[in-house]
This record gives C-alpha cells, sequence and structure tokens, in this order.
C-alpha cells in the first residue's frame, strides 16, 4: 500500500444540514473529491489522459459530527491489488483532535477514454496506488 494522501476541508455554511453539522451527501462529494484529488496526484499524465474512473459502490460510517467552521482531514489510500477492472479504495475523515468521525470503502472502475468501456486496471496503473 502506498502512503495515505491527505486533503484538508473547513465546513462552510453551505455544507451543514438542519441537524447543524455536515450534512451526509456532502460527506460523499468529498469522498469522491478524495479519490479523484489522489488519482491527480499520483498517477501519470499518460494515464489520466487514457482512464477515468467511476464508482460502483460507497460504504460509509459515520461516527461523529463535523460543525460549520470545524476543520476536517481526509485520508485515502486503495485498500489492496486491483480485481479486475476495480479496486477498493478506504477514505477516512478526522476532526481537528484526529478523531475519526466518518469511514468509507468505495469501490472504483477503471474506464478507457477512447473507447468508453471498462478495462482491466493496467499494472502500470495500479503501481503507484497499491
Amino acid at each position: 500500500m502506498s502512503a495515505p494522501f491527505e486533503k484538508q476541508w473547513t465546513a462552510a455554511p453551505e455544507d451543514i444540514d438542519e441537524l447543524g453539522h455536515v450534512n451526509n451527501a456532502v460527506w460523499v462529494t468529498w469522498i469522491q473529491d478524495m479519490a479523484t484529488s489522489h488519482w491527480q496526484a499520483l498517477a501519470a499524465p499518460e494515464h489520466i489522459a487514457a482512464y477515468f474512473w467511476v464508482v460502483t459502490r460507497h460504504e460509509v460510517d459515520y461516527r461523529g459530527n463535523v460543525k460549520a467552521g470545524e476543520p476536517v482531514t481526509g485520508r485515502t489510500w486503495v485498500d489492496g491489488a486491483p480485481r479486475g477492472a476495480r479496486f477498493d479504495r478506504r477514505v477516512d475523515f478526522l476532526n481537528a483532535d484526529g478523531k475519526l468521525i466518518v469511514s468509507a470503502k468505495s469501490t472504483w472502475a477503471i474506464i478507457d477514454r477512447a473507447t468508453g468501456r471498462i478495462l482491466r486496471v493496467p499494472q502500470d496503473v495500479a503501481a503507484n496506488f497499491v
């Protein structure tokens, strides 16, 4: 496994739901943003040009809350080797105290930009992430 990729957010007023904390839909948006940012940061330019990823599944465990103005640190990594066209990604979000507040497992599939078709994850694509 490669080192976790990190990204920080501060919960904005528009991220907050009627309960006074970050809305669950916002967490899913942040999960997707973590994955795409990780891809953009580590993938070779020719791989970014040739492929893109689509999510096939999200499993999210909500263990805590974040309110407007509070910082969040996201950490993501690829959880094991690819299986055919797919691999699993973990995303954890920690509050300012370092407490795990949201944890997710997402499954992503790779698509060939030229054909629009799913394909097996090439070894050279996976190499930077596992």
